[in-house]
């Protein structure tokens, strides 16, 4: 499939949010490493109409995925890359691929204007309960430390009254999520 609705909550985490999370919720102990690595226009058409591109590296494969508004989510669509086609893009030598080029064009950002803005490296957790998927994250970029909880659902009301219902039962601070502040950070 090359494209899905996602919907999804997240909130950033103090370290001991993170660490009571580990604690109270059922994560596997050893996380998955991924890198993120993310791309924008100087004039920040992408930031500007809400969506957000990346090459995700995870298990030795890579995936080009562009996240754009959609209803009550973020349509993705996806193309995989090789390992060559992922390194021309961070050379800085896009190249086209049928599903993400279709929807860059419908959002009027030119490939040749994407420029690779950096990356971001996760040790991801997560876990399924009653449809729902949790995710929990510690990420470095930029010299820096994140952590945060993400929440995965197939309906917004749903996902919502799980997410502020662990937030509230665990007594976290409702904060704004990781991606929204690296890329307005870095571009």
């Amino acid at each position: 499939m090359t494209q899905e609705i996602e919907i999804e909550f997240k909130n950033l985490l103090t370290k001991q949010e993170y660490d009571m999370l580990l604690a109270h919720l059922p994560f596997p102990e050893d996380g998955q490493k991924q890198i993120n690595y993310y791309f924008e226009t100087p004039d920040r058409k992408l930031q500007n109409r809400q969506s957000a591109l990346r090459i995700r590296e995870k298990n030795g494969k890579y995936r080009l995925t562009l996240k754009e508004p959609f209803g009550d989510g973020l349509l993705e669509t996806h193309d995989t890359l090789t390992f060559e086609e992922a390194s021309l893009w961070m050379k800085g030598n896009p190249i086209a691929k049928k599903a993400t080029t279709t929807q860059l064009h419908n959002l009027q950002v030119p490939l040749e204007e994407l420029q690779y803005y950096g990356s971001l490296t996760t040790i991801r957790r997560e876990y399924q309960n009653n449809g729902l998927i949790f995710v929990l994250d510690y990420s470095t970029y930029h010299n820096q430390e994140d952590y945060e909880l993400e929440i995965e659902a197939l309906d917004k009301e749903t996902g919502l009254k799980a997410f502020e219902q662990t937030l509230k039962q665990l007594g976290i601070e409702k904060r704004k999520h990781l991606i929204k502040l690296l890329v307005s950070s870095k571009v």
